[in-house]
């Protein structure tokens, strides 16, 4: 099936999520900053549940039956170009196209390259360089240069792949700002806001496998934090007093105690299912 033709859309439900709130939108210094930059109420984030499991090579599939769900159609916003108001989706969507935006940068360090190429000074402030104009952009310092200027010499510090990264998306968008920008002397404001955003958006994967162990009659838990499937911080020996069967899905707190300790390590993730079958290892 080509890409975007209608058809079997896999079956797959949404349910609008009104009361899902993304506390980096609403804090006061986040608000001045978007005031600022010219994009207070020009920005808007909204969640959406559904019930199948979500596979990537069907992501265009995804995508449609996204847009032709009657929960989705008369609550997801979109910015009018006409208006400048918020409106509703309002109509069955026919045609559409999917593009991966991966998400598997984990650190602000992304961002070090800014200093080494003298796009910015040790102190944060930004390169100042004479006017010119990226339609409708003015430019006027090293770092709108680097962001918006193809043939400029700088340019390659980040290379393609690296540009099409959500964070830097959100980075380049928030230092472009609205139509009656004011624009950051330094680079700070711009780094911490994306990175804020970016954590409330990106969400870490929480897996767990319960491992049965005959000590004190006890059932114990092995908890993965995964970072895009690469890093994990894996507790060993962890005693828990609440069931986890329902975590995932109901959010249910979880008491429990952390009886040995934690390590930090890297990991390829095609060993992921491997690990999770492992027991845990008697403390020493």
């Amino acid at each position: 099936m080509a890409t975007g033709e209608l058809g079997d859309v896999g079956g797959y439900y949404f349910r609008f999520l009104p009361q899902k709130t993304f506390q980096s939108l609403n804090s006061k210094e986040i608000t001045s900053r978007l005031r600022q930059w010219s994009m207070l109420g020009r920005i808007k984030a909204q969640a959406f549940g559904f019930d199948q499991t979500f596979q990537a090579y069907r992501k265009d599939d995804f995508v449609m039956a996204f847009f032709k769900d009657p929960n989705v159609i008369p609550n997801l916003k979109l910015l009018s170009d006409s208006s400048g108001q918020w409106i509703t989706l309002g109509t069955e969507v026919k045609k559409i196209e999917a593009t991966n935006v991966p998400c598997t940068q984990l650190s602000m360090s992304f961002f070090h390259r800014l200093y080494d190429g003298d796009i910015v000074r040790d102190s944060g402030h930004i390169v100042k360089c004479l006017d010119s104009f990226c339609d409708p952009f003015l430019i006027s310092d090293e770092l709108r240069r680097v962001l918006l200027v193809e043939d400029s010499e700088k340019y390659e510090i980040f290379s393609q792949p690296d540009r099409e990264e959500f964070l830097f998306c959100l980075f380049k968008h928030l230092c472009l700002g609205g139509a009656l920008c004011q624009y950051e002397d330094v680079i700070s404001p711009y780094l911490e806001t994306a990175k804020l955003i970016y954590k409330d958006l990106v969400r870490i994967l929480l897996v767990c496998a319960i491992l049965h162990q005959r000590i004190m009659n006890r059932h114990f838990l092995t908890l993965l934090w995964i970072l895009s499937g690469v890093i994990f911080t894996f507790y060993t020996t962890v005693m828990v007093w609440e069931t986890c069967l329902n975590a995932l899905s109901n959010y249910v707190p979880l008491l429990f105690f952390i009886y040995h300790f934690s390590l930090l390590i890297l990991i390829d993730k095609h060993l992921l299912c491997k690990l999770i079958q492992e027991k845990c290892k008697e403390p020493t």
